[in-house]
């Protein structure tokens, strides 16, 4: 075992098809250490989604293993599991999925009330989280009085209010315009850094990933040269 606070290990997945196995990831590896930022690119049906949902112990693979911080955690029960996402592991998706009925603050205290954390604490962080984003006049805004750049920086607020190890991003500006999208991705890549959780973002975008840390290419469900 390494000093990699996350580390990958022979991931494989498939499907039972008519046509017969349908082989997903095919043994794929990586290791990423703290604040470490790692891109991964790849056709559409190329694995991916698969990947994040494994890594984020959403799903479980047919054969492989996850440590996360020296802990194995495929190998929880799937209450601590669920403990695990909600305390150790953020995420951020293209949708920014925030609750509509609550207000930009309380969407990014939510996770920690999850915990039991006190309701002036959890605001606090979230505040200070929600400035740090440059939101601070959005704060009391429920979601459908955002704009989209808006709505996304609420959602990596929410993604890193617990300090998280471990972040998974699966193409976080892909509703967003050019611009707006190279802001929200230097905010995450810059809080991402200051917390030092790992990261692994899922992006159509070779421009954003090249200014990763790292980028790795899945092609057919294994890791390719890019």
């Amino acid at each position: 075992m390494s000093d990699a606070l996350f580390k990958v290990a022979g991931l494989r997945k498939g499907f039972d098809a008519p046509a017969g196995r349908l082989d997903i990831l095919n043994g794929i590896g990586f290791e990423l250490c703290e604040g470490e930022f790692l891109a991964v690119i790849g056709e559409s049906g190329s694995g991916k989604s698969t990947m994040l949902q494994i890594l984020g112990t959403l799903d479980r693979p047919d054969e492989g293993e996850v440590w996360l911080a020296g802990e194995s955690v495929l190998g929880l029960s799937d209450n601590q599991q669920a403990r695990l996402r909600n305390e150790k592991i953020g995420f951020v998706y293209q949708a920014h999925h925030l609750i509509p009925e609550l207000t930009a603050l309380e969407n990014v205290a939510l996770p920690l009330l999850v915990q039991g954390v006190g309701s002036a604490q959890a605001e606090a962080r979230g505040r200070s989280l929600l400035i740090r984003l440059g939101l601070e006049t959005r704060v009391d805004h429920v979601p459908a009085r955002l704009s989209g750049g808006e709505a996304q920086r609420v959602a990596v607020a929410r993604a890193l209010v617990a300090r998280p190890r471990l972040l998974l991003a699966d193409e976080p500006t892909g509703n967003l315009d050019e611009r707006t999208a190279h802001e929200v991705f230097e905010l995450l890549q810059q809080l991402c850094r200051e917390e030092k959780a790992a990261v692994v973002m899922v992006t159509h975008s070779k421009a954003l990933a090249a200014a990763c840390d790292r980028m790795l290419c899945l092609h057919d469900g294994r890791f390719v040269s890019v």
